[in-house]
């Protein structure tokens, strides 16, 4: 039975399949699980803050958990019977920033590498018969560190920059083995960085929201050094899609990382313009400046690192294509945050 055959009927054996999402309050959890829900399976949404309702549309049995999967014990009972275990969890209290720093590093270190052991665990104890669970694993493209300039297509050599990459890697390695075990088929997606419009208002994350507020707030958006780095930028509803192509595939892919990503990137300059020149049409104030500084002493290494994603090998796989453009995507998700956040009284 092929990755694609499972995914589009839903079903496994007699009954549906029942598919968990880790993170599934979060910016792209909410996304993804607004994906998959319109699919006829048992949809389990595990999160810090469970959504009663469920996503407003859909063919799922719905069902919302809220968990400190952080806790001893607490991942077993959500993903024992799971047929498939969608992995978007990680350590973001403070920003990804947490694992470089000595205060929170043990907590970062069991969220995102400790978790992946725990699911391999469960696994091992829950074998059932039938092929085993898919995982689909959010990584990032940072993993793979410095590419001099080369698109990140996946067959570079990993040399992560920060804690916070170094654990994303040992994470996905983890699962890379328990498939090799035969305990799970994992995938892992290897995202570049993320924008778009959240389903939970604030919940946004990422550098585009983080500048739109600033200059809602009129405050200079700084950018270090020249501002010459430059991003891969993938919409969130965009980085949903590719999840569900990597469940409809899971057979062919398990086992490796594949990059996803526009294959275009745009420099931080030229996107802080575009966010500052964007709130000021939509506010009617003077746009706010963009301004170079050095970095400071917390910056990494993969703060400096231009990224752009060769995605040709997970689209040969799965025809998986990115539907947003960049540059009119984060003016579309700009005027949409601007709409929902600034002032009434501010609006022309």
């Amino acid at each position: 039975m092929t990755g694609r055959g499972t995914a589009d009927s839903g079903t496994v054996g007699s009954g549906p399949r029942t598919v968990v999402v880790l993170g599934a309050s979060g910016f792209l959890g909410s996304a993804v699980t607004e994906v998959l829900a319109r699919r006829p399976v048992r949809l389990r949404a595990v999160g810090r803050h469970a959504e009663p309702r469920g996503p407003g549309r859909g063919a799922a049995r719905f069902e919302a958990r809220s968990a400190d999967l952080s806790a001893p014990g607490e991942l077993a009972g959500l993903v024992a019977d799971a047929d498939v275990v969608v992995h978007l969890v990680a350590h973001t209290d403070g920003g990804w920033r947490s694992a470089e720093r000595a205060e929170s590093a043990a907590a970062a270190e069991r969220v995102n590498v400790g978790l992946a052991e725990d699911l391999v665990a469960v696994f091992g104890r829950e074998r059932r018969p039938g092929p085993p669970p898919v995982v689909l694993f959010a990584g990032t493209t940072s993993q793979s560190g410095p590419t001099y300039g080369r698109p990140v297509d996946g067959t570079e050599r990993d040399r992560p920059l920060s804690a916070y990459c170094a654990q994303k890697l040992r994470a996905e390695q983890v699962l890379k083995q328990a498939t090799r075990d035969g305990l799970v088929r994992a995938v892992s997606l290897r995202l570049p960085t993320l924008y778009g419009l959240a389903l939970r208002p604030g919940s946004e994350r990422g550098v585009v929201a983080a500048m739109t507020r600033r200059a809602l707030a009129r405050q200079p958006l700084t950018l270090w050094n020249d501002g010459t780095v430059h991003r891969d930028l993938l919409h969130v509803k965009d980085a949903a899609a590719a999840f569900a192509a990597a469940l409809d595939h899971a057979d062919a892919l398990a086992g490796r990382h594949w990059p996803v990503g526009t294959g275009e990137s745009v420099a931080l300059a030229e996107l802080f313009t575009l966010i500052s020149w964007t709130v000021a049409e939509h506010t009617g104030e003077h746009s706010v400046p963009v301004r170079t500084e050095a970095p400071p002493d917390g910056a990494v290494g993969a703060d400096q690192e231009s990224v752009r994603v060769d995605p040709s090998a997970f689209h040969d796989m799965t025809g998986w294509r990115h539907a947003m453009r960049p540059r009119p995507g984060v003016r579309r998700t700009v005027e949409a945050l601007v709409a929902r956040e600034a002032p009434t009284s501010s609006l022309p």
